[in-house]
């Protein structure tokens, strides 16, 4: 019998698997050690980080809906200080790569952060969440606007040594333009996509189903947009692409990885069952097998269009 070997590289990473845990969705890693042995992923990234600890928005801030779910948490986290102090050390006992998720308000606070990081050891890369209000620019994302999304990325590549990932956000006209300015700013790798901006009603009550009014949407809802979207990202840069949205299956982790995603990353999966991530690196290895393949990579980018 053939070795299966699901080993990615995913620029300056080195991944045993192409399955990575996406932020927000699964706590601190910590949480799911419980369930399953974290080194068995490729990569966990652990739930977005302030400069300061946030408290995030008042509930009601999570929906189920049909085919997904629409959260408003707004970022609630310990903050980067505690991360280091609290959570780093708990995570160095792992094998597995620990990808920090970053967020501010400024660049200013994006710098901050990442140096805290770089400094702390530990962690593998930064993922850089550029969904965020620029409150210096009132109140801009800085993730659809190219110049910010450029301005973010170039600066936190000054003062980190990590591989920085850009996360993109789908709420834009054209994510191409966005994702070509992050690369041309020095990013190392882009993840896509995060949440498309949604919102529910109480009919019976005519009020928001959440308190935030909006919130974000994620789960098998969103994947064919997330598909398109990492399709036309991988044909237009030339640094890799993490693929997300909607992911609950190894067969959808292939879809991305066809396109030309080189890992793929797991969230509103981790809600419905815990051990969906390691689930799905299990599903990968039965594919390649069925299919006659021994390296993950022979599959990635093997899309055919005629």
């Amino acid at each position: 019998m053939k070795t299966i070997n699901l080993s990615v590289q995913v620029g300056p990473l080195k991944l045993k698997n192409p399955v990575i845990t996406a932020s927000g969705t699964f706590g601190y890693g910590e949480e799911y050690a419980d369930f399953f042995d974290l080194n068995r992923l490729g990569a966990v990234i652990v739930k977005g980080l302030s400069l300061v600890p946030r408290k995030g928005n008042p509930p009601p801030r999570i929906m189920e809906t049909p085919y997904g779910m629409l959260n408003a948490i707004g970022l609630e986290n310990v903050g980067v200080k505690r991360f280091i102090k609290e959570k780093l050390p708990k995570l160095k006992k792992f094998t597995v790569p620990i990808i920090a998720n970053i967020f501010g308000e400024t660049i200013k606070e994006y710098e901050k952060i990442a140096v805290l990081l770089t400094e702390a050891g530990g962690v593998a890369a930064l993922e850089l969440n550029i969904s965020c209000p620029n409150v210096k620019k009132g109140g801009i994302i800085f993730g659809t606007d190219p110049r910010t999304a450029a301005a973010v990325t170039e600066r936190v590549k000054r003062v980190t040594s990590l591989p920085v990932i850009v996360k993109l956000t789908p709420n834009v006209t054209d994510i191409t333009t966005i994702a070509k300015s992050v690369e041309s700013a020095g990013a190392d790798i882009i993840s896509l996509i995060n949440t498309i901006t949604g919102m529910a009603v109480d009919v019976k009550h005519r009020r928001p189903y959440l308190k935030n009014i909006t919130g974000g949407l994620s789960g098998p809802a969103i994947k064919p947009i997330a598909l398109r979207m990492v399709w036309q990202v991988v044909n237009t840069v030339s640094i890799p692409v993490i693929g997300m949205g909607g992911i609950m299956t190894a067969e959808d982790a292939l879809e991305f990885l066809i396109v030309g995603a080189k890992a793929i990353q797991v969230g509103t999966a981790n809600f419905v069952d815990p051990e969906a991530a390691l689930k799905i690196v299990s599903g990968l290895e039965t594919y390649l097998a069925n299919h006659n393949l021994n390296e993950i990579s022979r599959l990635i980018g093997t899309l055919r269009i005629d």
